[in-house]
């Protein structure tokens, strides 16, 4: 199969195609990745890109400037208040930041590589300016992911960022990451005390994970009776969730600890500060080998 790159305007969907692996984005909705197919099967949550309603029902989203929950919708940096929308059904909190829910710009693609940015101006749902720019390439043995964040704004501001993968959840699905420690959650689901953690090893039909992780290490292996997966990043932290009655289940890396600028010392949990014209950088690799 040959490496080719098609763009359709009518609905600013990109497919890029390299070996037996075909790569499908939407960047006029979230900048998300539809989906991810080895052959016909999807190796991460897939919907063909036209039929894509919904980027919660998406393959993989960005996560920035901040991850997971941003707690009762309100912080305080530098001395100022602020208070941002709701945007998550049935949440106290804010999620996921606002680069999820926004149109991307395409930039660039060629047969392997597409970029496309986000460039966002102070509103309700984030007091700071920023720009950030994700870079896709889809090779015969797998995805990489690189996003940039730029501050664009007249003051400092707090930025975080990551990526939400949906994984299929097969008879045989398993996870085994090497980790040191998990947050767990109080009723409102923000992480409330750490605790040692030296690995996830098992079924995930057998884990019951909705937390926050450090100190991974390692690719995490994911495995089923389709593929053997390894997913890797220049971030140490991961959010787990392993819903009993759903039939996909997540793996995201991150660069800090959900509603970490709450925290006493949001820097030690790994949120950036950044200064007007300074940018923070990450990447995500999965590897993709079928069984």
């Amino acid at each position: 199969m040959t490496d080719t790159a098609t763009l359709q305007p009518r609905d600013d969907t990109i497919e890029l195609r390299s070996g037996a692996l075909r790569l499908a984005l939407r960047p006029d909705l979230g900048g998300c990745v539809a989906g991810l197919w080895h052959h016909h099967v999807p190796v991460l949550r897939s919907t063909e890109p036209h039929a894509l309603e919904q980027v919660r029902q998406s393959a993989c989203f960005p996560l920035l400037p901040y991850s997971n929950r941003l707690g009762y919708r309100r912080f305080r940096f530098k001395g100022q208040d602020h208070t941002t929308e709701a945007n998550f059904p049935d949440s106290p909190h804010s999620v996921h930041g606002v680069g999820w829910q926004r149109a991307w710009t395409l930039r660039a693609h060629s047969p392997l590589d597409v970029v496309m940015a986000y460039r966002h101006e102070p509103d309700g749902h984030w007091p700071f300016a920023f720009e950030a720019v994700q870079y896709l390439n889809l090779t015969p043995q797998g995805l990489r992911l690189q996003m940039t964040v730029t501050n664009t704004g007249t003051v400092p501001q707090p930025v975080g960022l990551g990526w939400h993968p949906y994984f299929p959840r097969r008879q045989r699905s398993r996870l085994h990451i090497e980790l040191t420690d998990r947050w767990d959650a109080d009723a409102a689901q923000l992480p409330t005390r750490k605790v040692p953690q030296p690995g996830i090893d098992g079924d995930v039909v057998h884990l019951g994970f909705d937390n926050c992780f450090e100190g991974w290490t390692g690719p995490a292996r994911i495995r089923d009776e389709k593929f053997s997966l390894q997913l890797s990043s220049s971030m140490s932290r991961l959010v787990v969730y392993t819903p009993p009655d759903r039939d996909c289940f997540c793996v995201e890396p991150v660069s800090h600890v959900s509603n970490a600028i709450h925290m006493a010392d949001p820097a030690a949990h790994g949120l950036v500060t950044l200064q007007p014209g300074d940018s923070t950088e990450a990447w995500t690799r999965l590897d993709v080998a079928p069984i």
